[in-house]
């Protein structure tokens, strides 16, 4: 009986380890495959909406972390239902806040200067947060931290010279053509153009211009708000040094915010007990934070609006098609931390995905023009392929 009960619990063990040990034995060479993947699915989530009206974003964001926190279902199916942790809905609760500050960190520096401050801010965030171990978490050493810092550096400098590529973008389904620079008002009124005689396939007479950022590496869109006239916002009243001021705070707000989507879930695989250490167990706690925080932001949109959103019925195809895109390369982005680091993979998974965005601009969508932006783009891709470069190169592969 004895021998029994000793051959019984060993076999249980020995299952309860394999089990917990599931992730943690991936080989390390699949975190850089993970790391390619989520790279080029963040590179490619809005060539989808690209050609379709998103207004002011709030519709469409909406719709994006609702296709989100369904990729984050299915990945909760496949784990088999593992232990949901409410606080780590916190990290996708951040994201979308910071998502959110999109829309008016635009309208008061401009999108270069404020994708800038932000893409470097998160990038150091989420860095810094699992090298060093903030917020309670454990720091993560690198085989080589020497390179580790140097391919930081880099990546940094790769988001200030992204910064200055202007894309030339279009009027679509008009026949006016609108040229937007960085210092343009994001809402105009052109009913100018009808008093001149002009035509358009719209009726109205005011047609407010909103330039819209896809949110990770994508870049802007000229979109026409058919809302009506005097669109004038809280931002546009403003002055000049006061829109700066108030823009570079969001811009650092909203970076921090993106780099600490996974912190909360390092968190709880570091503190709790019996927590999983597998990151895919976290996936859709995390999607559901990002979900439930949006739909509040867009219900407080809704009543802001006298229950009158601007919605937009053609980009909810293929913003769910970005927000599942979003939500596999999220995925592999989660597989990428557990098996490379999060010092390793944030600095690589938060700046290629420009290089990614910037070749659809150039070969697909034809708004990458000039010789100028080529070079630009040239020294960009030097900067982030050589940052990936040393990055990846400081963890060690194992099998």
């Amino acid at each position: 009986m004895d021998l029994y009960q000793m051959t019984n619990t060993t076999d249980v063990s020995t299952v309860e380890t394999t089990t917990d040990s599931s992730c943690s034995s991936i080989p390390t060479y699949f975190g850089y495959i993970a790391t390619g993947i989520a790279v080029l699915f963040y590179g490619s989530t809005f060539a989808p909406v690209k050609k379709f009206e998103t207004g002011n974003g709030m519709f469409f964001q909406w719709v994006l972390c609702g296709a989100i926190w369904i990729s984050g279902l299915v990945v909760n199916l496949i784990r088999e239902e593992p232990t949901f942790y409410p606080i780590v809905m916190v990290g996708g609760v951040v994201w979308a806040t910071g998502n959110v500050c999109v829309v008016p960190i635009i309208k008061t520096v401009g999108l270069s200067l404020g994708m800038c401050i932000w893409s470097a801010t998160a990038l150091l965030s989420g860095w810094s947060t699992g090298r060093y171990g903030f917020f309670g978490v454990k720091p993560e050493s690198v085989d080589n931290a020497s390179l580790n810092y140097i391919g930081v550096t880099l990546a940094v400098c790769s988001a200030f010279f992204f910064s200055f590529v202007r894309n030339d973008i279009g009027s679509n389904n008009t026949d006016i053509t609108i040229s937007v620079t960085e210092n343009s008002p994001l809402i105009r009124d052109y009913s100018h153009l009808s008093e001149s005689g002009s035509t358009s396939i719209y009726t109205s007479d005011s047609r407010p211009e909103t330039v819209v950022f896809s949110r990770r590496r994508g870049s802007s869109s000229v979109n026409r708000d058919l809302a009506a006239r005097g669109a004038d916002s809280f931002f546009d009243n403003l002055s000049t040094s006061t829109k700066r001021i108030f823009g570079i705070f969001l811009s650092l707000a909203s970076g921090l915010l993106y780099g600490q989507i996974f912190t909360p879930t390092l968190y709880v695989q570091d503190n709790t007990s019996g927590a999983s250490q597998c990151g895919l167990d976290y996936v859709f706690s995390t999607y559901c934070g990002i979900y439930l925080a949006s739909t509040f932001y867009f219900l407080v949109y809704c009543i802001f609006m006298k229950n009158k959103p601007k919605v937009y019925p053609k980009a909810i195809l293929p913003g769910t098609v970005s927000g599942l895109m979003w939500g596999i390369a999220t995925v592999f982005w989660f597989v990428a931390n557990e098996t490379l680091s999060e010092p390793v993979a944030f600095p690589i998974i938060s700046t290629v995905p420009a290089v990614i965005a910037s070749l659809w601009g150039l070969f697909v969508f034809k708004e990458i023009k000039g010789r100028r932006n080529l070079l630009i783009l040239l020294l960009g891709f030097s900067f982030t392929i050589t940052g990936a470069v040393l990055t990846g190169l400081s963890k060690k592969i194992s099998n």
